[in-house]
């Protein structure tokens, strides 16, 4: 009997330990059994598409299933956030995004979502130091200083990734520190702006460095600075905006994060945060293809990442309040 009972307990916490590693989706299924649908709220080619098809490759080696990237671009995000939003709970359905999504509340009379209640948080994977202040070869400044300049004397257009998008504020910030105003034209996602200011529709954009640092290398894109405090290892001769004409300025990228729908198990948001960590930490290119293009890979847990993200929709909508802008 006694034997009987050792093996009965032995076999017990082999089941627990194996549904630990395996959390089930509530079918009583080991998770994840097919494919997993990561919606990203802008097209691709852009900032958030660039880095989460990087980290999702690496996260598929050890989940065994494929993490199948769906871009959903429109509204500065809110198209592709809606479809997650009224996702199914099960962990088949997430959503990679940026620090937009903690933008839009403040930005938007009405959102077809409560950016709270309506998403739970997973964890921020990337920390982003600074925007490339990108110009077209044909605009006559090769520096911040001559760019201020030439603003004084002509207006100046600029791209984003869509009103209230991170590259927006940047523009924002850099025309009220500068002295100059500059028109804001937005696109749907950070593809679409590249395209415009490779071609000489807008005469400047603030893209992130993993698509700008390429452009900039060739010379079909002029950087002229960085928004950030400190220069960025794929660029060392390119120099922060506070270095070349605007002291003290600073504007970091924010994060890039995922979410789930609302009310999904914590046992699946833990395990795609457990992913996320597993995949930095055993690949050093993933997080040098990071750190070099001037992002920080980053794995919060899901409660510290919660609390960050609640207290930037505040600084946002500060900030919006403070630049005046009106919601849309």
């Amino acid at each position: 009997m006694r034997k009987l009972l050792l093996s009965l307990l032995a076999g017990a916490m082999c089941i627990a330990s194996a549904q630990a590693q395996n959390p089930s989706t509530g079918s009583g299924q080991a998770f994840p059994t097919r494919p997993i649908r990561v919606v990203v709220p802008f097209p691709a080619g852009g900032n958030v598409d660039t880095y989460i098809r990087q980290l999702a490759r690496q996260m598929e080696i050890s989940m065994g299933q494929p993490l199948v990237i769906d871009n959903r671009g429109g509204a500065n995000g809110i198209v592709g956030c809606d479809i997650v939003a009224k996702g199914a709970p099960d962990g088949y359905t997430i959503l990679a995004t940026s620090i937009a999504f903690a933008v839009n509340p403040a930005m938007y009379k009405k959102l077809p979502y409560d950016s709270e209640k309506d998403f739970t948080p997973i964890t921020n994977y990337a920390n982003g130091l600074g925007y490339i202040l990108a110009a077209h070869p044909s605009v006559p400044a090769t520096n911040v200083k001559e760019l201020i300049a030439l603003g004084k004397k002509q207006p100046l257009r600029y791209g984003s990734a869509g009103i209230g998008n991170g590259q927006h504020l940047a523009g924002v910030l850099f025309s009220q520190k500068a002295g100059i105003e500059m028109l804001h034209v937005p696109y749907k996602g950070g593809g679409p702006v590249l395209t415009a200011v490779l071609g000489g529709e807008v005469h400047l954009n603030f893209p992130g460095a993993s698509v700008a640092v390429p452009h900039v290398k060739s010379g079909k894109l002029r950087g002229l600075g960085f928004t950030g405090d400190k220069r960025i290892s794929s660029l060392p001769d390119l120099p922060t905006i506070a270095e070349s004409g605007l002291p003290g300025f600073n504007f970091d990228t924010g994060w890039h994060a995922m979410f789930a729908p609302p009310k999904t198990p914590a046992i699946l948001v833990n395990r795609f945060h457990a992913e996320v960590r597993k995949a930095f930490e055993s690949n050093a290119q993933l997080r040098e293809n990071f750190t070099s293009t001037g992002y920080e890979p980053a794995a919060d847990a899901p409660a510290a990442f919660d609390k960050l993200f609640k207290a930037d929709l505040k600084r946002f909508a500060a900030i919006i309040k403070a630049a005046k802008i009106e919601p849309q």
